[in-house]
């Protein structure tokens, strides 16, 4: 009698014991099933603000080049290259490297720290650039001189940090795709 007790009380404890157990992995899976969709509907509406991160970032990177600073320069003040000195010409140029990158600093919240960290290098050593070029000019060396031995060096200069930032930047935009 005692014995059939204990096994019905044992069979009692096996069958809730596997019931719970039952009900907890239905639980968890349905709570796996509702964090996914949640993160799916997430990703819907992240990744278009994302992606423009990316391609705002990357004009970032692309006006900061010295080719296209100068472009836009010469569009904005045609007389600079006859009139302006080495200093003024610098000035403009670090100022328009700070402003583009003031401008876009926002878009770091949709990017990993690597690629952040690799924008930031590269802003760091262009600015750099720009300055170590006006060290190696005469002192009455004009802003055409300046021009041209900044563009002759940045084009032999080999991979750039520019260039290193663009690369990490769209690897990691092709990952969200």
């Amino acid at each position: 009698m005692t014995t059939t007790i204990i096994a019905i009380i044992l069979t009692i404890i096996v069958l809730i014991f596997g019931f719970w157990l039952i009900q907890y992995s239905q639980f968890r899976n349905e709570e796996k099933k509702r964090q996914w969709e949640l993160k799916r509907e997430s990703q819907k509406s992240i990744s278009p603000i994302r992606l423009r991160a990316y391609e705002r970032l990357t004009l970032l990177l692309e006006r900061t080049k010295p080719e296209h600073m100068i472009m836009e320069m010469q569009k904005a003040y045609p007389e600079a290259m006859t009139t302006w000195t080495v200093g003024q010409m610098q000035q403009y140029l670090l100022q328009t490297l700070r402003a583009e990158f003031d401008h876009n600093q926002s878009q770091q919240v949709y990017v990993s720290d690597e690629v952040w960290d690799l924008i930031i290098n590269a802003r760091d050593q262009m600015g750099a650039f720009l300055i170590a070029i006006t060290a190696q000019l005469p002192k009455d060396a004009t802003a055409q001189t300046y021009v041209t031995a900044l563009l002759t060096a940045y084009a032999s200069n080999g991979t750039t940090p520019t260039e290193k930032a663009l690369e990490e930047l769209k690897n990691e935009a092709k990952s969200l795709m």
